[in-house]
């Protein structure tokens, strides 16, 4: 193909800049091939657990790369290891050292050996936990393995450039944007644009008109399945033609280019990259006549499902052999009549793919004994003190075997030295020497320090976390001002806006009608439609929206109208947000806060309190919950000065409720993970939270009438729970538990036990067995009557303590039935 010069970031270069170009790109290419034909060979040899590689997607990635700018987001999946080389992102041996979850964030900065090879990340934060200036870096947000989970956060990292460009309070915050003018990039395999999410956002994309590029890689298989069982038409740019932007209409750019076709792709890259960063339009780029050249993973192979004719042609389209093509056949002939070639003989390019060869190998060579070589001085250093432990210990021949077997194991993990370890030391249970307090001690540091590289920054670990944040009490003024609850949220939102400029707020029903229980009313007139806004109906990209808004440093709050439809988002919730701190080390951090509404609903499909499958999938979520909006408008208070995700369950039934307005709106904090005693009482101890916290405090007045005594603990917040172990002083005094929950029995009720009795040690002061009461197993019935009958009430409490009190003193407590 002829071309005298290559566009790239619209600047032409010369020829020689070109061929230097070009050739490298070629290297690159090759190196990443190399690494993952090598990376399956250690998968296959067991130095490795699993590999799933971007072999076969190379050159597509390249020119991807070409029009990517510093500044710009990646919101991928794990083919795009080329890209990450191209952009000066991931080397050879950080590829390898991923591969083998070497747990040193400066061998894997991805994320220290926390996730499988092939999550791609870069690193946002500072040590000290403050931002990076994300405009002068490139930038990848952290990878997840669940397929097309990569997009709901794509789009909120395409609208924070739009917001950016068009909200003039947070203009100024230029480590953030320049101008709006950054691409979000997003890539998916041509198998998962079958899953809701890729359809939810390519959808809510096109409707908000974001700058958001989006590469499918088509090889026409989803693991063993055809195109043909995946995808209408076996093609989605055909199938979303209808999203085709037209002179009337809206929508998205699409372009349809063959993955080997190296000067097609910088064109259509260069193309898309333009109309995305300079109209704010959303691109869609379909990668065509791609190729997989060793399956879908090391755990299986491709040979199996695909026939001879399949495979030659994949042999013959392999895009790095097609780009070798290319590059040996290209001639330029000038105006003098010289003739200008990339390469003079293919002896070059032979040479030029050896020397990428040799890269790797020595890259992998290297990777491997910078891991090895950390948990081999571990295994030495325990082996040397066995020995001594052996000669003192009248077991001292079995020691030496776990030693012998240990020093033998040329190749073991920190497994094999820590078990052998622990092993021995039950073996001397019974004797006492030093050497034995040493491998006590050894065993101790060994676990703390397992601690730190697997089980850290699950939230914010500094001394500056939200939960050192202490509670700031409201203020009333001397006449008592009592006001619908929803007033209180109303006016705390719209002193939030005042004081955050980076706060933006949006959901369904949010913007206009300022939400279905007007707590934000108004304030989409006063503050405009790019802070408060509507958004579809789509829970999961509702959040994905809060996750790219708040990775790209302003701080969202998303509201999803029902508790119950909070299940919707639920992945997304558990396997993106609630991790992205965990698995990236501490480098990337989406200060998102999720607002919903629930408890006491009715029916089914509203029932308003699924705690336990929610708080037991979003550990690295703080999940509060209220029991009336002065609490929750705290909580919004102090999760502003923190930097954790969080979840805010406000009381449905309790925006209507009287409440104090105070009179320091925006400033008041409600302390999370700490519970409150809000009637104290000698009896007995009752934990709940929500609005079944005000069953529980008129059941206390009735109780009161026959004698019983019940002191009242508002959880407050579920993760965490009860920090400073207030419930067990409670316990110690009242020696008895109940624990009132609407959630399911063994849901959230279940976990408060375990908090209790188990974490705090409140089994100790029991003089009776613990209780719960829950809903019925089943979800609630619709009505009045259904809610009554499947939900604990006033009067459930009521017996069921009378029931504990009875037990104790059945003189005194005669049965009710």
């Amino acid at each position: 193909m002829m071309q005298k010069t290559l566009t790239t970031n619209t600047q032409e270069i010369s020829f020689n800049e070109f061929k230097k170009e070009v050739l490298n790109d070629y290297r690159i290419a090759k190196i990443s091939r190399e690494c993952s034909l090598l990376g399956r060979r250690e998968v296959l040899t067991g130095k490795a657990k699993f590999g799933i590689f971007g072999d076969g997607k190379e050159v597509p990635q390249l020119a991807m790369a070409k029009a990517f700018l510093k500044g710009d987001f990646r919101s991928g999946y794990y083919r795009d290891q080329t890209f990450m080389m191209a952009i000066g992102e991931l080397t050879a041996q950080q590829f390898f050292a991923g591969l083998y979850a070497h747990t040193d964030i400066e061998a894997d900065p991805m994320s220290a050996g926390r996730q499988m090879g092939g999550h791609f990340a870069t690193h946002s934060l500072n040590e000290d936990g403050s931002w990076k200036n994300l405009t002068q870096q490139y930038n990848s947000s952290s990878d997840i393995s669940p397929t097309a989970g990569q997009m709901p956060r794509l789009l909120g990292l395409a609208q924070a450039s739009k917001i950016y460009r068009n909200e003039k309070s947070v203009q100024d915050k230029t480590n953030f944007s320049n101008k709006g003018n950054e691409v979000a990039w997003g890539t998916i395999g041509n198998a998962s644009t079958s899953e809701g999410l890729f359809f939810e956002t390519i959808n809510a994309a096109g409707v908000l008109q974001v700058p958001m590029v989006m590469s499918v890689w088509d090889d026409e298989y989803g693991i063993s399945v055809h195109a043909k069982y995946q995808t209408t038409k076996e093609s989605i740019s055909e199938i979303l033609k209808g999203f085709q932007r037209d002179k009337k209409n809206k929508g998205y750019e699409i372009f349809v280019v063959n993955g080997w076709d190296y000067v097609q792709l910088m064109d259509v890259y260069q193309k898309a990259a333009k109309i995305a960063r300079e109209e704010h339009v959303p691109v869609l780029i379909h990668v065509k006549e791609l190729t997989q050249p060793q399956g879908h993973s090391t755990s299986g192979s491709h040979e199996r499902y695909k026939d001879k004719e399949r495979l030659q042609w994949e042999k013959n389209h392999d895009c790095i052999a097609k780009m070798r093509e290319w590059i040996l056949d290209f001639e330029l002939e000038t105006e003098t009549g010289e003739t200008l070639r990339f390469i003079d003989s293919e002896e070059e390019m032979i040479l030029l793919e050896k020397a990428a060869k040799k890269e790797v190998t020595n890259a992998k060579r290297n990777a491997w004994n910078a891991y090895l070589n950390e948990i081999k001085a571990e295994g030495t250093l325990v082996c040397q003190l066995l020995e001594r432990v052996a000669k003192k210990s009248l077991n001292g021949t079995f020691i030496n075997k776990y030693k012998n077997d240990l020093q033998s194991n040329i190749e073991p993990t920190r497994k094999d030295v820590l078990s052998t370890a622990r092993k021995c030391l039950w073996h001397i249970k019974d004797e006492n020497f030093s050497e034995k307090i040493e491998l006590q001690n050894f065993i101790k540091s060994a676990i703390k320090t397992a601690y730190d590289k697997y089980s850290t920054f699950l939230t914010n670990d500094d001394d500056n976390n939200v939960l050192s944040i202490e509670e700031q009490k409201p203020s009333y003024s001397k006449e008592k001002n009592l006001v619908d609850a929803r007033i209180i949220m109303r006016d705390n939102f719209d002193a939030i806006l005042k004081k955050h400029d980076d706060v933006v707020i949006f959901g369904e029903d949010a913007g206009y009608i300022g939400d279905v229980n007007q707590g934000l009313e108004g304030l989409q007139e006063k503050y405009g439609d790019i802070r408060i806004s509507d958004t579809g109906i789509r829970e999961a990209t509702i959040i994905g929206q809060g996750i790219g808004l708040a990775m790209r440093g302003l701080r969202p709050i998303a509201e999803v109208q029902y508790l119950d439809y909070l299940l919707y988002a639920l992945q997304i919730m558990s396997d993106d947000l609630a991790t992205l701190r965990y698995r990236t080390f501490g480098k990337q951090k989406a200060p998102l806060i999720i607002r919903t509404r629930g408890h006491r609903l009715e029916g089914i499909w509203h029932a308003g309190s699924p705690m336990g499958g929610i708080i037991n999938n979003v550990r690295g979520i703080h999940v509060l919950v209220p029991r009336n909006m002065t609490k929750a408008a705290g909580f919004y208070n102090t999760l502003l000065e923190g930097d954790d995700p969080a979840l805010v369950i406000e009381c449905l039934n309790g925006y209507r409720l009287k409440e104090e307005l105070p009179t320091n709106l925006g400033e008041f904090k409600t302390q999370i993970g700490v519970v409150e005693t809000v009637k104290e009482g000698k009896d007995i101890t009752v934990v709940s939270y929500g609005s079944t916290l005000r069953l529980v405090q008129d059941a206390a007045k009735d109780l009161a009438q026959v004698g019983i005594d019940i002191e009242i603990i508002d959880a407050q917040s579920l993760l965490p729970f009860d920090l400073n172990h207030d419930c067990v002083k409670s316990l110690a005094k009242t020696n008895k538990l109940l624990v009132v929950d609407e959630d399911v029995p063994g849901g959230a009720s279940a976990y408060i036990l375990q908090e209790v009795l188990e974490n705090q040690n409140g089994y100790q002061y029991l003089d009776s067995k613990p209780a719960t009461l829950t809903s019925k197993a089943h979800r609630p019935a619709y009505g009045t009557d259904g809610d009554y009958f499947s939900k604990p009430s006033a009067e459930d409490i009521f017996e069921k303590v009378y029931d504990i009190m009875h037990e104790e003193n059945p003189q005194k407590f005669k049965s009710l039935y």
